[in-house]
């Protein structure tokens, strides 16, 4: 008898298994755009159960309340008489609901009425924020668009110094008979607060430095944009690790609000370096030391050194900022150089001092150089390997030189949408100490833009002019060449240029060359490229580009972009063969 009971009992789950199955439910809706079927699906409860077991009384009472659901879904979108019916069916151990959805006519928007004080409304983000509410008119009512439009005003209104402002009527009233719909909105907006002190906390410098950031005074009306441009600026001095800049909001009165700005200084000194390989400069090590600050009038000194194959460099900086709107610093600095590449050698020192500054959205600089070293040019390039034509000279140059520089990118490491551009202009002319008399003008301009989600188009081009009474004198980086890893592919560094009589290159006074480059993304971060370039360094009008072709492979890699291309002369009868160019740096 205990025998025949225990086996009932060890067989009474296996005979619950079927009343407890469970299964999951795959939920389809038609009759909708893609926007508003991702509302449907989100309110409507059967989609959380895509993943989950439900059973057969679950499924159907959820079902049961489908259509409901779907219309309360359906209303913020302005659809107030949507209609769901729905089919059921069980497949194999799941569930499938379709639901068909039919939207009716919509609620449109017919009266929209705004009281904002005159004071408020004269303000140009304010009035149009305040357009943007009223452009609802005659729309379909969307309940997400006018909430981020009300809100976008209010914030408008804090933004510029309402600091008590209040929403005091917010109604949207819903004629469903008639399909239509009013918005009624009212601000009090009270009083504009100004500046009051603007208090720092935690900085390094002397009393009164830090002042020379801050692009409003004592007394201007508060504005959150001119809080988020001191951010910004003391974010780009590089001086401290922390910046946090707030209103004291709480402690507001008399119509001010102080500013504090909590700060924490960086790490004062900063090593750099590292080997690096390119094909214009060879294999190489690079390295750094940066003092951020070396004083507390904010001073800084930078310092480099740099030893590859075909490129000696080693250069010191000394920067006396001078902050404020125009992020102006003096600048003084010595560079020794010793370059070798296929084409010239040459040994420099040059001494510089310049100021640069924010102009009209531009980076200008204006400065002072000396020059001073010796070259040689027209090493190789040709088919003679003896010393003739070898070009051997020494220079001193004492010129002014003024560029501009401006860029825009949408992000730092990879460009979907961006451009830059480069001016410079130098001359001997009127200059002492010089042994020549020289002026040239350079441009550089690059375009980045995306077209598809993983293609890009990126064109790029230089010019040149060189005006000189004694072109020899020039050293090798005053005159023009042509070739290499930013200039024609599928050439070797500075092998493009005027030749002498022995046929070698020596450069030229002017300069033009233009690349058009496709690239294509398979992943993230992998993806190949296809290039033609042409240009050619060349004296007076006797412009004869050269072309070079290829393909390359791009990796945006944890240190930057790293661009390989292999690049061949086309339609050249002396240059043949395959080039390799390696770069690694950012886009801009």
């Amino acid at each position: 008898m205990r025998r025949h009971r225990r086996l009932g009992l060890l067989t009474l789950p296996l005979l619950l298994l079927p009343a407890l199955a469970h299964a999951g439910v795959q939920l389809a809706v038609d009759g909708v755009d893609d926007t508003l079927k991702t509302a449907v699906v989100a309110g409507v409860e059967l989609s959380q159960y895509a993943n989950r077991e439900a059973s057969e009384a679950q499924v159907q009472r959820l079902y049961a309340r489908a259509a409901d659901q779907v219309k309360s879904s359906l209303e913020p979108y302005g659809y107030y008489d949507a209609t769901a019916v729905g089919e059921l069916q069980q497949v194999g151990s799941d569930w499938r609901v379709t639901l068909h959805v039919k939207l009716g006519e919509p609620v449109k928007v017919t009266q929209v009425e705004i009281t904002l004080e005159k004071e408020a409304a004269e303000i140009p983000s304010v009035r149009r924020a305040e357009a943007a509410i009223k452009r609802l008119k005659d729309q379909p009512l969307n309940h997400g668009s006018y909430d981020a439009a009300r809100d976008a005003l209010s914030a408008n209104l804090t933004a510029h110094g309402f600091l008590d402002a209040k929403l005091v009527t917010h109604q949207v009233e819903v004629n469903r008979a008639n399909r239509s719909a009013a918005i009624k909105l009212e601000w009090q907006i009270g009083q504009r607060y100004r500046y009051g002190q603007v208090l720092f906390d935690g900085s390094q410098f002397r009393e009164g430095f830090l002042d020379r950031y801050v692009p409003f005074k004592s007394g201007d009306y508060f504005d959150q944009y001119q809080l988020l441009q001191l951010q910004q600026a003391l974010n780009g001095a590089d001086y401290f690790s922390v910046v946090n800049v707030q209103p004291d909001i709480d402690a507001k009165g008399d119509g001010k609000v102080d500013v504090k700005v909590e700060l924490a200084p960086a790490k004062r000194t900063i090593y750099t370096g590292g080997p690096f390989v390119g094909t214009d400069t060879g294999v190489g090590v690079r390295g750094g030391m940066e003092r951020r600050w070396i004083n507390r009038r904010g001073h800084k000194w930078k310092n480099e050194i740099v030893l590859a194959q075909r490129l000696k460099t080693l250069s010191t900086t000394y920067t006396i900022p001078m902050p404020g709107i125009n992020q102006r610093s003096f600048n003084i600095g010595a560079n020794f150089r010793d370059a070798n590449t296929d084409t010239s050698k040459s040994r420099t020192l040059e001494l510089v001092g310049n100021e640069t500054r924010l102009w009209h959205g531009w980076t200008r600089t204006i400065g002072l150089h000396a020059l001073s070293g010796t070259f040689t040019v027209g090493q190789k390039g040709g088919e003679n390997t003896n010393t003739l034509g070898i070009e051997h000279g020494r220079s001193t140059l004492f010129y002014p030189e003024v560029s501009l520089s401006r860029k825009q990118a949408d992000s730092p490491t990879f460009v979907r949408r961006g451009w830059s551009i480069d001016v410079s202009a130098r001359s001997t002319v009127g200059t002492l100490l010089s042994d020549t008399r020289f002026s040239d003008v350079t441009v550089d301009a690059k375009w980045i833009r995306a077209f598809s989600k993983r293609d890009r188009l990126i064109l790029r081009g230089s010019a040149g002019y060189t005006w000189t009474n004694d072109f020899t004198a020039l050293p090798p980086q005053l005159r023009f060449f042509a070739g290499g890893d930013r200039s024609v592919r599928g050439y070797g560094f500075q092998s493009i240029g005027p030749r002498n009589t022995y046929n070698r290159v020596i450069g030229g006074k002017n300069l033009l060359v233009a690349s058009t480059e496709v690239e294509h993304y398979f992943t993230k971060n992998w993806g190949i490229a296809a290039f033609v370039d042409a240009g050619n360094a060349f004296n007076g009008f006797d412009y004869r580009p050269r072309v070079g072709a290829g393909l390359g492979v791009r990796w945006l890699s944890p240190v930057g972009m790293i661009r390989v291309d292999l690049g061949t002369p086309i339609h050249d009868t002396q240059n043949h063969g395959v080039e390799l160019h390696l770069v690694i740096g950012p886009d801009l």
